[in-house]
């Protein structure tokens, strides 16, 4: 099979494929409205992990090469969704600053931005592998599909509770995906190009999910009133944090 045939097909499975476990979250919408909300927490722990964990340390490594500064472009990340986000607000014309619900609206164009980017992203890395080998590439997909699926759970989520319809969910989502079919086409076509400035798009999704978890997501738990509750979504954080984190370390011992 052509390199360009085993790039598509598995990028189509690293990628799409991944939103497999939020269709299942979606099959049970009653259910998943219910911890939505919780849900919101997990994905914080989620961005955060998935940034400190994955996406700086391989920007550290692949900039090695280039001489990039990957902390000064984590930086220029989360200033960018800064700058995203207060215009998002005057373009809503958001007068009632004190609501916090309608503050927590534009999460959702946030999230959408980051998981497009990290997913062109995820398409670059794959495609890169696939060229230099096979079987690397097969391992970097799974890679890719084992830290997307618990993300892609928790974004399903997260879109629930800041109230997007299912339908709305899907579609953005799909759409998000596909993203990484672009970034592996124009790997696989202008490699060379495009390797100077992955370093560069890894850090800023780093900063990108930071800003959305530390900004956005973990200010929820704190205006949580109920200690039980509280509590439940604190522990949730963690626990996005701890499935990221162990799902780096077993995909590391295996490959």
């Amino acid at each position: 099979m052509p390199t360009l045939a085993y790039i598509l097909l598995f990028t189509f499975l690293g990628s799409v494929g991944a939103l497999i476990g939020g269709l299942i979250l979606l099959s049970r919408e009653r259910f998943a409205l219910k911890i939505s909300h919780y849900l919101a927490s997990f994905a914080a722990g989620v961005l955060l992990a998935s940034a400190f964990f994955d996406l700086l340390p391989e920007a550290a490594h692949s900039g090695e090469k280039t001489g990039t500064n990957v902390f000064f472009w984590a930086l220029m990340g989360m200033l960018l969704f800064f700058v995203i986000e207060r215009f998002i607000h005057w373009f809503h014309h958001h007068e009632e600053y004190h609501e916090h619900e309608k503050e927590g609206q534009s999460t959702i164009p946030l999230i959408i931005i980051g998981d497009t980017v990290h997913n062109f992203v995820d398409g670059i890395v794959i495609a890169a592998t696939f060229l230099v080998d096979i079987q690397l590439g097969i391992v970097t997909t799974l890679a890719v599909a084992a830290h997307e699926i618990p993300a892609e759970i928790a974004d399903f989520g997260l879109m629930l509770h800041k109230g997007l319809s299912k339908i709305k969910i899907i579609l953005v989502n799909i759409l998000s995906a596909s993203a990484a079919f672009l970034g592996a086409l124009i790997t696989y076509f202008l490699g060379n190009v495009l390797e100077a400035y992955l370093p560069i798009a890894l850090a800023a999704t780093a900063g990108f999910f930071i800003y959305i978890a530390a900004s956005d997501l973990i200010p929820e738990i704190h205006y949580e009133k109920r200690r039980g509750v509280a509590l439940t979504k604190t522990a949730l954080l963690f626990l996005g944090v701890i499935v990221i984190w162990l799902s780096l370390s077993f995909l590391k011992e295996g490959a």
